[in-house]
């Protein structure tokens, strides 16, 4: 008889006897020893904001929108979210269906479902015509037992019948922040901004989450501003006593003659294009951005006083909201994406290292990132906002077929089910052989339509790529399937796709992933808007 393994709280730190001790913070967030936290900026002068006052004169919102690339609403693109679960979560299978070159229901040999933890009993080709354990509710093909699947139901119920999603077979390393996953500087290339921030992330690091960017796309100006929680969306914001002692509107008068003080002393300087020149605009957007933010006050950004977040009628209640942090970060960088505040951000979840034995340990952690998935779904739903949601990984696992059928480790759905290991196959190891990411896509107008003429072919823009009957990623698929520096590039494309300009690809990123014919074959969706989301399809 198996003896019981030892039932572990969903937050407890992961240790692993192949793994060396966490050194990193990487390695550290991966296991679940670290959360995601980090420093936030200090106010300064070039970070000053105020109440809500009178807008900025016309000269200086001039000066704003041509010389310091602020948002501009006319051309908002949609909001973009991806969530960064670092250590190696497994999608493919259990989760999100995969398949071979047909798309998603070309279903895989039995061993190599078992590889990717599913039982004999929970393979979804068990009846192809009435199948019970895939579902399509989001568009996307789902097993029907999925922990994400479970979270979207429990969160984005009636997001569904508008939401669409598309799934990317591709290798990444595993257990490392080295592999350049992170897309938002690649977004933010393309034109995603917002009115304070270009890029939020719930870690302080270059690229907002636990994987790195591609160093190609990394632009220093637009570094992310660590967000995750409504203390640090509230700073943003917040003069403090300068606010107090004048009001709102005398605070931005005040910081406009700032403005135009620094900009005397400066144009005593010399105007030759010089670095010194460089640093003068800098200085003068810095004043003028300033003064530009006092528009909003800091409970403008505020999502635990957010009714439609937290409350009686709020995607949380009180109490989910105040215990889980997990909840409150998502909530502060969803609040602040969805609502145009900052065009892009990464939510971090850490422990998803989760080997080693029980499945139950894998299945509370994915039913809490389908949890916030789904959160997030659920706010753009209500704001009538578009948004595109990316998920991925560093890395995956595999199971060796033993099955898991212990209690599970706290966590609670709505319904009240402890996940528990639910009959499946536990992860033994790290197997960067099945790895996958994959996105979701919310369009208030209706759900996004696939590429293609007919079902097949519609099939086979919703999986990007296909695995081996074996349950391995056919690596010779696409130009991203073998080479994690392009998963980037796919998703920017994708993304260029929703606003109907993903002919204009290659003039902003250049030409890696091959040929228009290529490309095509890349891309998931029609288009839901007509370059931003103020003229929707």
């Amino acid at each position: 008889m198996k003896k019981n393994q030892f039932i572990r709280d969903i937050d407890r730190p992961l240790m692993h006897p192949d793994h060396k001790r966490p050194m990193t913070r990487r390695e550290f967030v991966s296991q679940g020893f670290a959360f995601g936290t980090g420093l936030t900026l200090g106010a300064s002068i070039f970070g000053l904001a105020s109440n809500k006052s009178h807008a900025l004169s016309a000269p200086l919102q001039d000066f704003l929108t041509n010389n310091c690339g602020a948002f501009d609403n006319s051309n908002a693109k949609i909001p973009f979210i991806c969530f960064d679960l670092a250590g190696g979560a497994n999608f493919a299978g259990s989760s999100v269906l995969v398949g071979g070159a047909g798309g998603q229901e070309d279903f895989l040999d039995t061993s190599g479902y078992q590889r990717i933890g599913l039982p004999v009993d929970q393979t979804p080709n068990l009846d192809s015509a009435t199948n019970p354990l895939i579902d399509d509710t989001y568009g996307l093909k789902f097993h029907s037992d999925s922990p994400y699947l479970r979270g979207l139901r429990e969160f984005a119920p009636n997001a569904a019948a508008n939401t669409n999603g598309a799934v990317i077979p591709a290798r990444s390393e595993n257990d490392t922040g080295n592999n350049p996953h992170n897309p938002m500087y690649a977004i933010n290339r393309y034109g995603a901004n917002g009115r304070l921030l270009a890029l939020i992330g719930s870690r302080n690091s270059d690229s907002g989450g636990n994987s790195m960017a591609p160093v190609a796309y990394m632009n220093p100006e637009v570094r992310p501003t660590k967000i995750d929680s409504s203390g640090d969306a509230r700073s943003l914001v917040d003069t403090g006593e300068l606010a107090q002692l004048l009001g709102g509107a005398d605070t931005e008068a005040v910081m406009e003659a700032v403005y135009r003080l620094s900009d005397a002393k400066l144009g005593r300087v010399n105007t030759a294009i010089t670095t010194d020149a460089i640093v003068k605009d800098l200085v003068r957007c810095g004043y003028v951005k300033a003064a530009s933010n006092a528009e909003q006050t800091p409970d403008d950004i505020d999502p635990s006083i957010d009714t439609e977040i937290v409350g009686a009628s709020g995607i949380f209640t009180q109490a989910e909201y105040d215990g889980d942090r997990e909840f409150r970060k998502t909530a502060a960088v969803m609040k602040m994406v969805v609502d145009g505040y900052a065009g892009a951000g990464t939510v971090t979840m850490g422990g998803y290292d989760y080997h080693g034995g029980r499945r139950a340990r894998g299945e509370a952690r994915d039913l809490r990132a389908g949890r916030c998935i789904g959160a997030a779904l659920d706010y753009a739903r209500r704001r009538a906002k578009p948004l595109m949601i990316y998920v991925f990984s560093d890395g995956s696992l595999s199971s060796n077929g033993a099955i898991d059928n212990q209690p599970g480790d706290g966590l609670q759905g709505r319904a009240s089910v402890d996940p528990g290991g639910r009959g499946k196959g536990e992860w033994v190891s790290d197997n960067q052989q099945t790895a996958c990411s994959w996105f979701l896509v919310y369009n208030p107008s209706g759900r996004p339509q696939l590429m293609g003429a007919n079902q097949d072919e519609q099939f086979r823009h919703q999986q990007l790529g296909y695995f081996r009957p074996s349950g391995n990623v056919e690596t010779t698929a696409t130009p991203v399937a073998n080479n994690v520096n392009l998963l980037v590039d796919v998703v920017a494309l994708n993304y260029m796709a929703l606003h109907g300009e993903q002919g204009n690809f290659g003039s902003v990123f250049g030409n890696q992933l091959g040929n228009a014919s290529l490309m095509d074959s890349l891309t998931a969706f029609q288009p839901i808007v007509n370059g931003n989301i103020n003229s929707p399809v």
